[in-house]
């Protein structure tokens, strides 16, 4: 179910007000938990939304990355430390995750805030929701689990834990509130960082500062960003194979500079790997850098995940590869009921984006489709056009950003703990 715009001013003028706060006028008090660099985004826009919506009267705490940082958050510990991914990867680090799970419930129990917001990583907040079941105030997550595609039966578990959820996707909300569990769609955050982005470089190209410029690159020069994961395991996994498809490339005569988007957990992997590269690669870790690659380049080669989301709504045709641990990819190839992997094609219901997964994640085989995306204009034209779709239905049209939407849905949830109806 969407939040409104009018329930979500009636949210801002309580705060404004001071009754969401107690009468007393002081501070909101929001603990935020985020496991990964994307959730590290989508915690950045909601802080500045929170802060933005009740004029500053509002603090934060809990776990963050370089972003959250920047706007206040004093992390309990790095984020680093969480970003696992796959069933198997995670086993060497159980033990270590379990206990930054019991540090964080028992900091949150002993000093409980006025609402708690969990952001994605579902192995890390599931289990972290699970030790605070017996709490004093509301707990949201941000980014519903994916049970349209795996394990449906975790939207029941979902409802026995959240108090209310806020979904990315469209189509989510009813799997949700079927089972008694709150669920506001709010948008996608790839809407608001490309339309930030793209507003950006449009001021910078007026003043002849766009990004070709800021890194001396020639006018007429190709460009394809290669973007090979968020974490170490996918880094560790994707680069050697990108690495091949690029050498492809090269030895069929194809010219371009390579733009390496990459986040700070990995950022060290990356430039030293850009070194064997067979192109020249710039390395860019600033969001703000991240983003204006994206919107400049004319092809990319991704990881499957959030970035090639970005990457389609930037408007830059993508090819997607990944893979996991043989052993992690078969328990889950017994799992899964969605026949993509990429969001713009689960979207679009069909393959937008050329898909190389597991067994096909192979250079031999994404480096013609690499290719055929670089030498015809038809089939970059086309992949565009189907990714302007998905930007509507992921409420790219909206007024109000899924940052502010989120952030009313975390106020009106707030609100209702501080003054329950009679």
């Amino acid at each position: 179910m969407r939040l409104q715009p009018l329930r979500l001013q009636i949210a801002w003028v309580c705060f404004w007000l001071g009754c969401g706060m107690g009468g007393d006028g002081r501070s909101l008090r929001v603990a935020l938990i985020a496991g990964e660099p994307s959730g590290d985004v989508l915690g950045a826009g909601l802080m500045r939304a929170l802060y933005e919506q009740t004029g500053g009267r509002v603090t934060f705490t809990g776990i963050g990355g370089e972003q959250m940082a920047e706007e206040g958050l004093q992390s309990l510990f790095p984020i680093s430390e969480l970003a696992v991914m796959g069933l198997v990867e995670v086993l060497p680090r159980a033990r270590a995750l379990l206990r930054r799970i019991e540090q964080t419930a028992q900091f949150l129990l002993n000093d409980p805030p006025d609402v708690v917001v969990t952001i994605d990583s579902p192995g890390f907040t599931r289990r972290l929701a699970q030790k605070l079941m017996v709490r004093s105030f509301p707990l949201v997550h941000y980014v519903a689990p994916t049970v349209w595609a795996w394990r449906p039966g975790r939207a029941r578990r979902l409802a026995r834990l959240y108090d209310h959820l806020l979904a990315v996707l469209p189509f989510e909300p009813p799997y949700f509130e079927v089972v008694g569990l709150p669920t506001t769609f709010v948008g996608h955050p790839a809407v608001e960082t490309l339309r930030t982005a793209r507003e950006r470089e449009a001021v910078a190209a007026a003043h002849g500062r766009d990004f070709r410029r800021r890194h001396g690159l020639a006018a007429d020069a190709r460009l394809l960003v290669v973007m090979p994961g968020s974490r170490r395991g996918e880094v560790a996994r994707l680069l050697p194979v990108f690495r091949d498809v690029l050498s492809r490339l090269k030895a069929e005569g194809l010219q371009f500079q390579v733009l390496l988007p990459t986040v700070g957990t990995v950022a060290p992997m990356v430039r030293e790997a850009a070194l064997s590269l067979p192109y020249p690669a710039i390395v860019l870790d600033r969001a703000d850098e991240r983003y204006a690659a994206m919107l400049t380049a004319e092809v990319a080669l991704a990881a499957s995940g959030t970035a090639t989301l970005e990457l389609g709504l930037a408007g830059t045709p993508t090819v997607l590869a990944y893979k996991v641990n043989p052993l992690t990819a078969a328990i889950v190839r017994r799992l899964i009921r969605i026949p993509y992997a990429g969001l713009v094609n689960i979207l679009q219901k069909k393959l937008v984006m050329p898909e190389f997964l597991q067994q096909d994640c192979r250079a031999e085989l994404i480096a013609p489709a690499l290719k055929t995306l670089l030498s015809d204009p038809a089939a970059r034209q086309q992949q565009i056009e189907s990714c302007a779709a998905v930007a509507s239905q992921l409420g790219a049209d909206d007024v109000l950003s899924p940052s502010h939407r989120a952030a009313g849905a975390v106020l009106a949830v707030a609100a209702r703990r501080l003054h329950p109806p009679a």
